[in-house]
């Protein structure tokens, strides 16, 4: 097994692609950095279910537009060096540069995004605040190869792939994935506190002018669509020792969404896994350029990258992303607080579909939640977080908690 290879080598062999996932996808050392990708929904600020042109939003960016609106765009980064991209339904996203600590992540990203807001604000359009779009249905606005060929691939499976594409919002925090003693824990106490955390934090209820009667509509469109590629990697029965198999197994048994080439088409036969695109399923053998892309079209709920992208998150209302942020940066930061919230949700390991339906409203992940964000709230002053800060997450939390219960929100 070779982890050796350049950019651009052609792949013969699984052993090489194996080796080359492993020595990418998980970079073990002492946690150090902290990012996160904001995703939202953009509407008409006077008519918010307008659908938003591609122009508009062009223009509305300047010099920060991506290239997939605007080709001969700079694509300059914001004031505090987050870029934009935007997404098939015309969602606006920003992923920030890594920062040192949790407290410089949470300064520069809200300089960011009040420059974001001024800039659509001057052209009458505004974020939206939850995981999917409350007002319209979902309907394309940005179109790339890229775009078309993963449509293509989700219809055959049925309409939430639009859903998915067109229409949802989604919170990822990035965080190192810790050193070789202690990543295994972390990348298992990313995972087993996600149920309890996307119910806590489900903003998605609402979509297309009528209530979807579940608490992440958005999370639930991603369970729907190509489950070889959104299912999680670990959990309910998982292997405790060793994620990077598990990481190279699900990435190399994935079928391919799409393969670039020249012209508009990238779509390919439906099945064929990057496996058996080594193997000569298709005329031209895969690169390590090709494995890197196909890593980027899978989705599941922690994604491996060098560091863990956690993407179960629904998009939250203005200013709040720092709360689910804090929160699990401070469940992953110490083998105490790892080692309890992994007992504490021990019972909910696995239950996304349940967490997506029915939030809080499930007694096992109420329980859960309770428990694993007591941890959190005591371990924030681990995080570098100023006091004002951390009572800002610790009432964002506790308002969640009473809206579930019932109480006031």
């Amino acid at each position: 097994m070779s982890s050796n290879l350049d950019s651009g080598t052609i792949l013969t062999a699984v052993d090489d692609a194996e080796g080359y996932i492993a020595k990418i996808c998980f970079k073990t050392g002492p946690p150090a950095l902290y990012g996160v990708e904001l995703e939202w929904t953009v509407h008409d600020a006077a008519s918010p279910s307008r659908p938003i042109e591609p122009e508009r939003l062009r223009n509305a960016l300047g010099p920060h537009a991506p290239p997939s609106i605007d080709p001969d765009s700079p694509a300059a980064p914001l004031p505090s060096f987050g870029t934009v991209s935007v997404e098939p339904g015309g969602q606006v996203e920003i992923s920030t540069a890594p920062r040192r600590s949790l407290g410089e992540l949470h300064s520069s990203t809200t300089s960011d995004i009040a420059h974001l807001d001024s800039l659509l604000g001057t052209a009458g359009l505004v974020l939206g605040e939850t995981g999917i779009d409350p007002y319209r249905a979902p309907a394309p606005v940005v179109d790339t190869p890229r775009y078309r060929a993963m449509r293509c691939a989700f219809d055959r499976l049925g309409p939430a792939g639009r859903t998915m594409m067109y229409s949802t919002a989604g919170l990822q925090v990035c965080l190192d994935a810790g050193t070789a003693d202690d990543y295994p824990e972390r990348w298992a106490t990313a995972h087993a506190v996600g149920p309890a955390l996307l119910a806590v934090f489900a903003t998605a209820r609402w979509h297309a002018g009528r209530d979807t009667g579940r608490a992440s509509a958005r999370m639930a469109a991603w369970q729907r669509i190509d489950p070889a590629r959104t299912r999680p990697v670990w959990g309910p029965d998982p292997d405790p020792v060793d994620p990077v198999a598990s990481w190279v197994g699900y990435a190399l048994a994935a079928p391919l969404l799409c393969v670039r080439r020249d012209g508009a088409d990238w779509s390919v036969p439906p099945g064929i896994t990057f496996r058996d695109w080594i193997a000569g399923a298709l005329p031209q053998r895969p690169s390590t350029d090709d494995l890197d892309y196909h890593l980027s079209t899978l989705f599941p709920p922690v994604r491996p990258r060098g560091y863990l992208e956690i993407r179960y998150l629904d998009a939250q209302p203005a200013g709040e992303w720092i709360a689910p942020a804090g929160v699990l940066s401070a469940l992953l930061g110490n083998e105490r607080t790892r080692s309890a919230a992994l007992q504490a949700c021990e019972p909910v390991v696995g239950r996304w579909a349940e967490a997506a339906r029915h939030g809080l409203r499930d007694p096992m992940l109420a329980r859960a939640a309770e428990t694993v964000l007591d941890l959190a709230l005591r371990a924030l002053d681990h995080t570098e977080l100023p006091p004002s800060t951390r009572e800002d997450i610790t009432r964002i939390v506790a308002r969640r908690l009473a809206a579930a219960r019932g109480g006031p929100s």
